[in-house]
């Protein structure tokens, strides 16, 4: 079952032409990597899936986004979308309060504010993002004397606790350890059972470890999309042939 449907999408910067009539199906429930060169449009394609390119001066976008049957560009106020929609960058951007006012953060935004429920969402945020042993005796100091692989759990689990349908991953591991990385992909699938979850990775092999599915981007195209044990055994195009083996990119 298809969580987003991305259809017919052109994006424009100015007079850059950034993704080109790119058709995408993201399965429910489960893992879609987006892999391809730096600026092939892989983050691009991301940040639309929750309107994040609005902020962007002379950005234009033309084509749908489907969220259940819902056009985001249409037929859902920004609010809503992002408490369906979350989001995790590249580099861990916790805020500069305590541990639990970051997971607060989102659930008082969207008015919640009784002591005994907001303790519930920062215990089962904490819990779903593998944070919360490490974490529990300090909720009340900064977030900002954690490490930068328990900073970044600490923001998967700041998007959970609005919890979301759809989780939007930039590069999670990117600025990490392997140790913080390998918990960190040990969570994304755990995740998976819960959420919808789209991943844009550097990293080949991350891609081959933990999605269900792989687009490959080129100069904002989508040349291929398919299962990832497909499209890295069997590649449709010469184009992703030729990525995958190192022979570009």
């Amino acid at each position: 079952m298809s969580k987003l449907i991305v259809d017919n999408l052109d994006l424009y910067y100015g007079d850059f032409h950034a993704l080109k009539s790119i058709d995408l199906e993201i399965p429910a429930n489960g893992i879609t990597a987006f892999i391809g060169p730096s600026g092939c449009g892989k983050s691009t394609l991301l940040k639309s899936l929750n309107r994040m390119n609005d902020l962007v001066k002379d950005c234009r976008i033309t084509g749908k986004v489907i969220l259940d049957d819902e056009d985001i560009y249409q037929d859902i106020d920004i609010n809503r979308l992002r408490k369906k929609v979350g989001m995790v960058f590249q580099k861990p951007n916790p805020f500069p309060m305590s541990i639990y006012d970051n997971i607060a953060f989102g659930p008082r935004t969207h008015g919640i504010h009784a002591k005994a429920q907001l303790d519930e969402i920062v215990e089962r945020s904490l819990k779903q993002a593998a944070l919360w042993d490490e974490v529990k005796d300090r909720l009340t100091k900064s977030a900002m004397g954690l490490s930068g692989g328990q900073q970044q759990r600490l923001c998967i689990a700041r998007a959970l606790a609005i919890e979301p349908e759809v989780l939007l991953m930039d590069e999670p591991t990117s600025a990490l350890d392997p140790i913080s990385t390998s918990k960190i992909e040990d969570l994304v699938i755990a995740l998976k059972e819960k959420y919808s979850i789209v991943m844009v990775t550097h990293n080949m092999q991350q891609a081959v470890r933990i999605s269900d599915k792989t687009a490959f981007f080129l100069m904002g195209e989508l040349v291929e999309c398919n299962q990832t044990s497909q499209l890295f055994s069997l590649p449709q195009d010469e184009r992703t042939e030729n990525y995958i083996t190192g022979r570009f990119g």
